[in-house]
């Protein structure tokens, strides 16, 4: 489609902005012609997530982006890691075949870590062989997070033939160390590892960033990390971009990289520090075919009402005009089912732990952090049995292997803050096996099966109340519209709400509660584990 268009352009190279006329043909820009006239709208390049998991948003990538247009998102660098810990290298495929069907810039990564430690049971294995064959397709441009930075400070032989494949192959590889910092910061980031998107402590990232590390900005829906971050890119414009990491479909709906954009600038931030981390920096860094409005570019570019609000009025990709006045233009795309869900139906009686001391450990979550504290309390204890004590606001969790059957992995959580009910997930990071927390068994196991009987999906349980989101892609995604899937989440955070959790995203932050590379500690299928140490812990304390 060729056609011309006038407006006043922000032009993120020579950080100027003038009013032009820009010819559109054959998906790239032909011409960009200054002219007199000042113009009532801007084009700018359209907006980039630099790190993000498609999967966590529950849709597959088509149905992704049909959502993320609407905020002047272009292109996106997705770690297909959450598939790949379910269905190994089939899973990364998927994602591939799926987000060509649409007019939309998807780079993915080869995923680093799958499964992310040894210490927790996933559905496949991506060794440095796979890896290396990965980064031979043109869809895969860089090495995803390297979650494993015990393995990487202590060279071991398996990661480091990672790290080296990505080199050979030059692409970038992107980093994940949260809380790191001193000799050990040094160690990871010079085998060649150059972002961090997991900094949530101010004086972390400006170590990292006087290291030379590029320092991603997240803001998604558990973890929220900008008012921390974002003064540093006064300081490292250059070093600096916007992602959101994980994106549940309620809040997609609402916002994307365009929410950072907004937040920037309405703290004084200059315009083109701005719009350079939120595109510049990101095509630059990864090497990205998409457009900045120069002659020659793909025409991937966003038209916005003015530079304060920051409206969305168009998105152009590959000079395809995709989303005008709040709607997707992006046509539906096949997505087949692909699963790997192989567990019983749990009685009450799997989730009963008996009591061999008086104090337990407690995974204390952090309401907007991936982050858990340790602390330690005195147990309810009912017939020589643990149990959860809603009135002091200490939850069972636990963790159930979807692979196989295996005895279930039992510990306890603050902060959840549910007085009645459970609520559970198989989008548990990163290796999707069932995550539950509830007041007791009864409604823990019934959450639990709904999920079973599903092959995937989210549940809530309080007596006869039973919801559930089916997922039978992988048992993280669905390939029903995006609307449908963000209504229905809407209605089961609600629900869960309406139990007692004070925490923003409920379902967002169970689902990081078994990840077990961000300390402090976490539960597994396999048990308790400390995050510091990378050890198993017990669950009582004496």
């Amino acid at each position: 489609m060729n056609f011309s268009l006038r407006a006043n352009l922000v032009d993120l190279v020579s950080k100027t902005i003038y009013p032009a006329e820009i010819q559109v043909e054959d998906g790239r820009i032909k011409s960009v012609v200054p002219i007199a006239e000042t113009q009532s709208t801007y084009i700018m390049p359209g907006f980039i997530d630099a790190h993000v998991h498609v999967e966590s948003s529950m849709l597959v990538p088509s149905e992704f982006a049909s959502l993320a247009v609407l905020h002047g998102t272009v292109a996106t660098i997705s770690d297909p890691h959450e598939i790949a810990n379910v269905l190994g290298m089939a899973g990364v495929e998927y994602m591939i075949d799926n987000g060509r069907q649409v007019p939309f810039h998807f780079f993915f990564g080869a995923p680093s870590c799958v499964p992310a430690t040894n210490f927790e049971t996933a559905g496949a294995v991506i060794d440095a062989k796979d890896v290396k064959t990965l980064l031979q397709k043109p869809e895969i441009v860089y090495l995803a997070e390297m979650m494993n930075f015990p393995g990487v400070i202590h060279r071991d032989p398996e990661v480091m033939r990672k790290l080296e494949a990505a080199k050979e192959a030059g692409k970038p590889i992107d980093g994940h160390a949260p809380g790191l910092m001193g000799a050990d910061m040094k160690t990871y980031f010079d085998a060649g590892i150059s972002t961090d998107h997991e900094c949530f402590m101010y004086d972390e990232a400006l170590e990292k960033l006087k290291h030379g590390v590029n320092i991603m900005i997240r803001e998604g829906s558990a973890a929220k990390n900008f008012n921390t971050l974002i003064p540093l890119l006064k300081l490292f414009p250059e070093q600096i971009m916007f992602c959101c990491d994980d994106k549940h479909p309620d809040s997609l709906i609402e916002n994307h990289i365009n929410q950072h954009v907004k937040r920037a600038l309405a703290l004084g931030h200059d315009l083109f520090d701005v719009l350079r981390a939120s595109s510049y920096n990101v095509i630059k860094h990864y090497k990205l075919p998409v457009g900045l409005l120069q002659p020659g570019d793909s025409a991937d570019f966003i038209e916005v009402n003015n530079l304060e609000e920051l409206r969305v009025l168009k998105t152009y990709i590959k000079g395809q005009l995709v989303a005008e006045a709040g709607l997707s233009k992006l046509p539906s795309a096949e997505a087949p089912v692909v699963n790997n869900f192989n567990c019983s139906p749990k009685s009450p009686e799997d989730f009963r732990l008996r009591a061999t001391g008086s104090n337990i450990r407690i995974i204390e979550a952090l309401d907007g952090q991936l982050i858990t504290h340790e602390i330690t309390d005195r147990v309810l204890q009912v017939n020589g049995y643990a149990e959860a004590d809603p009135s002091r606001d200490i939850l069972k969790m636990a963790v159930v292997n979807r692979y196989e059957d295996a005895p279930v992995s039992i510990a306890f959580i603050k902060n959840v803050g549910l007085k009645q009910g459970a609520i559970a997930s198989c989008v548990a990071h990163d290796c999707h096996n069932i995550v539950v927390v509830g007041t007791n068994d009864d409604d823990i196991c019934r959450a639990v099966n709904l999920i079973i009987q599903a092959r995937g999906g989210v549940s809530l349980a309080n007596g006869e109340d039973r919801q559930v989101i089916e997922l039978p892609i992988a048992g993280i995604m669905t390939n029903k519209p995006a609307r449908e899937i963000a209504d229905a989440y809407i209605r089961i955070d609600k629900a869960a709400k309406a139990l007692g959790s004070k925490l923003g995203a409920p379902y967002m932050t169970l689902s990081f509660m078994a990840l077990l590379v961000i300390p402090e500690l976490k539960l597994s299928d396999r048990g308790l584990f400390n995050g510091k140490s990378f050890t198993f812990t017990d669950v009582f304390t004496a």
